[in-house]
């Protein structure tokens, strides 16, 4: 039976996208259970992060790696708890973090410390920000796919930005869908990267803020983050006021709450100030030095573990590239295939629609012919029955007349039978001539419909060949979707990949913001943020916000404020502190 001493002790670690519970045991470091969670998340870059806690103070404490986990001011609760954050930022995310794990965690906590106004962000970036974030979650923009109001439900936007300006929820998703449209074509981790390397141009990106004091009592804040030192008033946390970079500082102590920084230059002056606590300077202590030791890391050779992770993440990157390629041609070639069925389909729609018609042109020239050839039969035989009537008519006309010649030869037939005689003989010719009428106008009408039904046979023909044209089948081109996966070359990505990485250079003089190398970005985000005025409210605006509007319309940004700030020499820039 184990011994109240070795019971393991449960642990919840809490990583920006998932929980970790580990059983550790009360002699496990802080370095053996950051191993362990690394190990399981499969995480390579370690030296980015840190495991969180909140003390027995309340307060948001790193874990020391070379102490029991038990042994350290973790708030004892079951199971403890530790969040697993990054502690240290690269100068040049695009350059520095290699892993598709290590971009995502960067990205998820950027976000957050974006959306909770931990780090401040101007309302017309938050939207380009957000265009990345649903580029990341959702790839590329389809209009069948992502309708409108599919963005309804996400959280995307800082608070303060939301409530500042009169809009929408549709709206606000017209702006971000138009910007994530344009990013077709980029890939979901790809656009997580875009997303840090505009983040990392913001002011406050990276920084770690402490409250200070300087000689003279004055109260301020000191900035700490992977480029050195800085030192801001009170008010302002966006713009620095002094700068000391990594490779300017040679030694950093402390005695209590007083701290000290040694310039290289040993002719200046030590730079002093206080802090409220000694836990708070112990803290600064730690990420002074971890990131001093990360600034000059970036300045030696890749080691041969950096190496083999960027030759790693070059080639799983191009295969992704021309995955993504492939399934693009596959795609193509699929909707290449529909355009032709719709479009066979169509014209056989076509063929029907016109079979149809020519089917009923034929059963009605077929009905009006049979119609016809009823007609002439009836016409004949009325032809020949007024020809018979004809001939009795003629013989009965004969035989009075006959009868006239034989009663004028009768000297004994009185006046009254001669005249009643003859008039019979006319009534007969008058009927005779009548009946011959009657026959020779049945005669026309015969010739008429004869003439009509040649006409309609004709007409039946052609409707018939008409038919038949109508019903044979199309000749519609098709062709199958053919295997498109062939040979891919990758030696052109592969290139590229290899010479954004053959070697490394940090140098501020010449560092712009993304938003400085891009026109195209700089116009929209001003055509944007003027759209976005016109419907802010004034009584909304917080200082940050005034404090951003007066560096834009000075010119400024964080790099050409940071050149400002660390020009002149060291001995200058600790007197400005201490006037301060």
């Amino acid at each position: 039976m184990l011994s109240r001493a070795t019971k393991p002790i449960n642990v919840r670690v809490t990583t920006m996208d998932a929980e970790l519970e580990f059983a550790i045991q009360p002699a496990t470091t802080g370095k053996q259970l950051f191993d362990q969670v690394v190990k399981t998340i499969g995480l390579r870059e370690v030296w980015y992060f840190g495991l969180q806690y909140i003390d027995s103070k309340d307060l948001t404490t790193w874990l020391k790696m070379n102490k029991k986990v038990i042994a350290q001011d973790v708030r004892k609760e079951v199971p403890l708890q530790f969040r697993f954050r990054v502690k240290f930022y690269p100068e040049d995310v695009s350059d520095e973090l290699v892993q598709d794990i290590t971009q995502r965690l960067f990205f998820l906590q950027v976000k957050e410390s974006v959306l909770t106004e931990t780090c401040y962000c101007p309302p017309e970036t938050s939207v380009l920000l957000s265009s990345y974030a649903v580029q990341a979650k959702y790839g590329d923009y389809t209009p069948e796919i992502h309708r409108s109001g599919f963005l309804a439900h996400e959280r995307l936007l800082p608070p303060r930005v939301l409530e500042q300006h009169r809009m929408t929820k549709s709206e606000w998703e017209e702006r971000i869908t138009g910007w994530y449209a344009e990013h077709r074509g980029l890939l979901r981790e790809d656009g997580m990267l875009e997303y840090l390397k505009i983040a990392q141009d913001l002011e406050m990106y990276g920084v770690n803020y402490f409250e200070i004091k300087n000689k003279k009592g004055t109260q301020l804040w000191l900035g700490i983050d992977a480029l050195g030192l800085n030192v801001y008033e009170y008010a302002d946390r966006l713009n620095p006021r002094v700068g000391f970079p990594w490779s300017e500082i040679r030694n950093i102590s402390f005695n209590d709450k007083k701290f000290v920084i040694k310039p290289i230059d040993k002719k200046a002056p030590d730079f002093i100030f206080y802090a409220s606590r000694l836990r708070i300077n112990k803290r600064i202590l730690a990420l002074c030095m971890g990131n001093h030791e990360l600034y000059m890391r970036r300045r030696r050779p890749d080691s041969i573990e950096v190496q083999q992770m960027k030759a790693q993440a070059r080639e799983e990157k191009a295969i992704k590239h021309a995955e993504r390629a492939r399934l693009a041609r596959e795609k193509e070639a699929r909707q290449e295939a529909e355009r032709r069925r719709a479009d066979m389909e169509r014209k056989l729609h076509q063929y029907e629609s016109e079979t149809q018609r020519a089917m009923e042109a034929l059963a009605a020239s077929q009905a009006q012919a049979k119609q016809l050839e009823q007609r002439v039969a009836t016409a004949e035989t009325t032809a020949q029955e007024r020809a018979r009537l004809q001939q009795e008519a003629n013989a009965s006309m004969q035989a009075l007349r006959q009868e006239v010649a034989a009663l004028q030869s009768n000297q004994t037939a009185t006046a009254e039978e001669k005249a009643a005689l003859e008039q019979k003989a006319l009534e007969a010719a008058a009927e005779a001539e009548r009946i011959a009428a009657e026959a020779a106008k049945s005669r026309s009408e015969i010739d008429e419909l004869t003439t009509a039904l040649t006409t309609a046979k004709l007409e039946q023909l052609e409707k018939a060949k008409a038919l038949m044209s109508a019903s044979a089948t199309p000749n519609v081109e098709v062709s199958e979707v053919d295997d498109v996966e062939g040979n891919e070359s990758y030696s052109a990505e592969l290139a590229h990949a290899a010479m954004a990485s053959s070697g490394r250079k940090y140098q501020l003089e010449n560092r712009e913001t993304v938003v400085q190398r891009s026109a195209r970005i700089r116009d929209q985000l001003a055509m944007l943020g003027r759209d976005l005025d016109a419907a802010k409210d004034p009584t909304k605006v917080t200082s940050f916000d005034k404090l951003h509007s007066k560096n834009v319309t000075a010119g400024r940004d964080k790099f050409k404020t940071l050149r400002q700030i660390r020009s002149g020499n060291v001995r200058q820039r600790i007197m400005d502190f201490e006037n301060m």
